[in-house]
């Protein structure tokens, strides 16, 4: 049987704090069940006793703290995944928003997976080819391997990711197995669009998986969106045997959207860099 508590104490930015709470786990989902009947998303951010510290989805705009209820899902945030994801544009919390209709999952999968174990995997060796001369002769891509590519103000770093994105391959490979996974994380709508557009231009988005994260959309969004694609990546190259390139652009808004909730924690901020 699913509790709902009238507890909310605080509400504080994206943070709110609830007591008397039991059998709550952390990164446990949670349903905010307003006093018009509507329903916003949370996740438990930190546990302490009976008292629970959740991190808001959505807007903390008009939530009563004595009329809205409380409800604990007994998961995680999860993902629904089938090959259908193929070709589909998401959202940061992996809905769809291309206008196509939901997805009848295969199955669910949890974004906070159990870590891969780096010494028990195979030698990084096989080469892939993105099309760039400068990538490909001096800084060459290995499956199995990250690449980091560092950009500054007013570059043309979404030409670049888009044109990975399209002309990646591995050498090889009939091209039929090979799968893109892209997440843009806290871009503006214009970036947006011409991620969409040009991955449709150029008949990119039939192999692409595309999960999109506005600079208008929650913090916590922003944190899952990675989680969201390296999951989506993970269901496709684990479970349907697939080569997949996952590209995640700009993870320096992911590193802001983390300064922003341990902010709002009230937490000691560094002296330099990201927490």
């Amino acid at each position: 049987m699913i509790k709902e508590y009238k507890t909310i104490e605080e509400v504080a930015g994206p943070l709110m704090l609830i007591k008397s709470v039991e059998g709550v786990k952390y990164d446990e989902l949670g349903e905010i069940v307003m006093a018009d009947g509507s329903i916003r998303r949370c996740r438990v951010l930190e546990v302490n006793g009976s008292d629970v510290l959740v991190q808001l989805f959505e807007s903390a705009a008009g939530i009563n703290l004595s009329e809205s209820r409380v409800r604990f899902t007994g998961h995680g945030v999860r993902l629904a995944v089938s090959p259908d994801i193929m070709g589909r544009v998401f959202n940061g919390m992996g809905e769809p928003i291309d206008g196509g209709a939901r997805i009848i999952p295969e199955k669910y999968c949890d974004i906070n997976g159990t870590p891969i174990n780096p010494a028990a995997r195979y030698y990084p060796s096989e080469f892939i080819q993105t099309g760039i001369s400068t990538i490909d002769g001096l800084n060459t891509l290995v499956r199995g391997q990250k690449l980091p590519i560092f950009s500054g103000s007013g570059l043309p770093h979404a030409n670049l990711a888009a044109q990975i994105a399209r002309q990646a391959k591995v050498l090889g490979d009939e091209g039929s197995n090979f799968a893109v996974v892209f997440a843009a994380i806290g871009i503006t709508f214009e970036e947006s669009e011409f991620f969409v557009s040009e991955f449709k231009r150029t008949g990119a988005i039939d192999r692409t998986v595309l999960f999109s994260n506005l600079a208008n959309d929650p913090a916590v969004e922003r944190i899952s969106t990675p989680r969201m694609a390296l999951t989506a990546a993970e269901y496709l190259a684990f479970e349907k045997g697939m080569q997949v390139l996952v590209i995640m652009t700009d993870i320096t808004n992911y590193a802001e959207a983390l300064r922003e909730v341990s902010a709002a924690k009230k937490e000691v901020p560094g002296r330099r860099g990201f927490p």
